[in-house]
């Protein structure tokens, strides 16, 4: 945890606090478009512009997903999670949507909001 530690105290703990918020909610976005290009793809597999989209939409829900899972262990340390709520934060970026609930629910919770 030294290297994130190093790594992240160039930031404050708001700055932090701020990009996690919304790399969740961009999270759940791309994802949701991520299911409309699965769904476009699974009826019209032949069509260039599905190919190029779900490429372009896979991509960036990808970006968002490792975003997520690299500001992880800064906000575990910053709300002090214990490993019951790590792992729930963790698991939360497999499903859909959930790292909304993640935002609202558990960061509210452990900031006192």
């Amino acid at each position: 945890m030294n290297i994130v530690e190093k790594y992240y105290s160039k930031y404050p703990e708001e700055k932090i606090i701020k990009w996690f918020k919304q790399i969740c909610v961009a999270e759940a976005i791309s994802w949701f478009f991520l299911f409309t290009a699965m769904v476009w793809i699974r009826h019209e597999p032949e069509d260039l512009f599905a190919i190029i989209y779900i490429s372009t939409v896979g991509s960036i829900h990808g970006l968002f997903f490792t975003l997520y899972l690299i500001f992880l262990p800064a906000v575990r340390k910053i709300y002090d999670w214990d490993d019951e709520e790590s792992i729930f934060a963790l698991m939360s970026a497999f499903f859909p949507f959930a790292t909304i609930w993640v935002e609202t629910k558990l960061l509210r919770k452990n900031r006192g909001e």
